[in-house]
C-alpha cells in the first residue's frame, strides 16, 4: 500500500495546496488506478489541502468516481426510456445471471464490471449496452449473453 500512496502523491503533486482542483486531482488518480481506494483519497486530501471528509463527500456524490476496483471490461447497460420500453431490463437480468453479479459489482475474476446508465445516445438501436467503447444494439437476453461470452 505504501507504493500506491507514493504513486498517488506523484500523480497529484501538480495540485498541491490547490483545494479548488480537488475533482481534477481525483480524476487523475482514478485514471491511473482505475478506482479511488480510501488510502488514495487520504493522500489526495493531504496533498490538495482539504479534510478527508470533503474528499469522501465528493467521491460519493459524483457518480463517475469509483470506490471499488473495476473489471478489465466495463459493461454499461442503458435503462433510458427507449431502452426500457424495448426490454433493457430483460437484457440486464440476463447479464446478472450470466456474470453472477449486480450492477455496481465486478466479477470475482476481475474480468467484468456492470453499470447501469440512463442514456448512451443510441436510442434508435434500443436496447443498448456498451462494453468498454463498443456499442451493441438491438439486444435481447440471448444476444447479450453471447456477446459477453465472446469477449476475451
Amino acid at each position: 500500500m505504501e507504493r500506491v500512496k507514493e504513486q498517488v502523491k506523484e500523480i497529484v503533486r501538480p495540485f498541491a495546496g490547490k483545494p479548488t482542483e480537488l475533482i481534477q486531482a481525483l480524476h487523475r488518480v482514478q485514471s491511473v488506478l482505475g478506482w479511488l481506494p480510501r488510502e488514495a483519497q487520504e493522500v489526495v486530501a493531504e496533498v490538495v489541502g482539504v479534510p478527508p471528509a470533503q474528499v469522501r463527500g465528493v467521491v460519493t456524490f459524483y457518480h463517475f468516481f469509483r470506490t471499488r476496483p473495476v473489471g478489465k471490461h466495463t459493461i454499461r447497460v442503458c435503462l433510458g426510456t427507449a431502452c426500457h420500453v424495448r426490454g433493457a431490463e430483460r437484457v440486464l437480468n440476463a447479464l446478472r445471471e450470466e456474470l453472477g453479479i449486480e450492477p455496481g459489482q465486478t466479477t470475482p475474476d476481475g474480468k467484468f464490471s456492470v453499470e447501469v446508465v440512463r442514456c448512451l445516445g443510441c436510442c434508435g438501436l434500443a436496447p443498448v449496452m456498451m462494453i468498454d467503447e463498443e456499442v451493441y444494439g438491438r439486444l435481447d437476453p440471448r444476444k447479450a449473453r453471447q456477446i459477453v461470452r465472446e469477449i476475451p
